[in-house]
């Protein structure tokens, strides 16, 4: 298939053109810079210069030339709306593949770093995370997009971990760099449900393969709770754990950083497994644990 992602040059998107291309498709991506392009092709991807901004009209031409459209973006929230609400105006009627990238921030719950009983299932109502509201609605607009003739369908992973990325382990550890011990937000119990970017990419290729439209896959391996996280960090640095205020938090990673890293966001999968036959192949997220990359995050700057 020919298949155009937006948001190749990013984490999940760069992992997704890479899977898809060694499948033997012909992957295109977006690139917003000269340099991403470079980079794109330099890797065996072709790219179209264009953006979710001024160069809109070149993505969604872009898309129109394509079999099948993954949208892997993280833009600004208007931009997202304004990108989704064209892309499915100019996809309508042609019968080709829109999968969007979303996540369980969708029902992130902040609980100041309490356990939380809740899971959610793919087809289960919540109550949407304010600062998601717009991802949410970008949700609902392209899995209503299947009854305008299009094969449109939502990924929903939890925390995505593997080599290069930016979630909890690697927050832990820069939390020694700042704070000089592996911290974690009130009592630490707090879970995020997480899932390893290989197995993402393979739920993409599945859902590909044999989704349904209107389909919504979660994507989700196991759960640790934070505390244990920076234990584990602890032992590896031979340092203290420590137990920060949501205002400490904010210090050390950022008011955002905070905010996940004192939430619960937990989840099931059941409509992956039982519709496509998606099951992880990687369920410990705490194998990271001593890393180079890692160890060279937790030494001050």
């Amino acid at each position: 298939m020919n298949i155009f992602i937006i948001g190749a040059t990013g984490f999940v998107g760069g992992a997704l053109a890479e899977h898809l291309r060694r499948q033997g498709h012909h992957v295109t991506g977006l690139a917003r810079t000269r340099a991403a392009g470079t980079a794109l092709e330099a890797r065996g991807i072709a790219h179209v210069p264009g953006d979710l901004n001024a160069r809109l009209r070149e993505t969604i031409e872009a898309a129109q030339r394509a079999d099948s459209v993954i949208y892997a973006a993280q833009p600004e929230p208007f931009e997202e709306t304004k990108a989704v609400d064209g892309l499915v105006q100019a996809l309508a009627g042609s019968g080709k593949d829109l999968v969007f990238l979303s996540g369980t921030g969708v029902f992130l719950q902040r609980t100041g770093g309490a356990w939380s009983p809740d899971r959610f299932t793919e087809f289960d109502s919540f109550e949407v995370e304010p600062l998601a509201a717009a991802r949410k609605a970008a949700e609902d607009t392209v899995l209503s997009a299947a009854s305008y003739g299009i094969r449109a369908m939502v990924i929903r992973p939890g925390l995505i971990w593997g080599p290069g990325d930016h979630g909890h382990v690697p927050m832990t550890y820069q939390s020694v760099a700042v704070a000089g011990a592996a911290c974690y937000v009130g009592e630490g119990l707090n879970t995020y449900g997480h899932v390893h970017i290989d197995d993402v990419v393979r739920l993409f290729s599945l859902a590909l393969a044999e989704g349904a439209p209107g389909g919504l896959y979660h994507a989700v391996a196991g759960e640790v709770p934070n505390r244990w996280i920076a234990q584990c960090v602890a032992d590896d640095m031979s340092c203290p754990t420590r137990s920060v205020t949501e205002e400490e938090a904010a210090g050390i990673w950022g008011p955002f950083g905070a905010l996940v890293m004192g939430a619960s966001s937990r989840c099931s999968a059941p409509r992956s497994h039982d519709e496509l036959g998606w099951s992880p192949r990687h369920t410990d997220m705490l194998s990271m644990i001593g890393e180079p990359r890692l160890r060279k995050l937790a030494s001050p700057q």
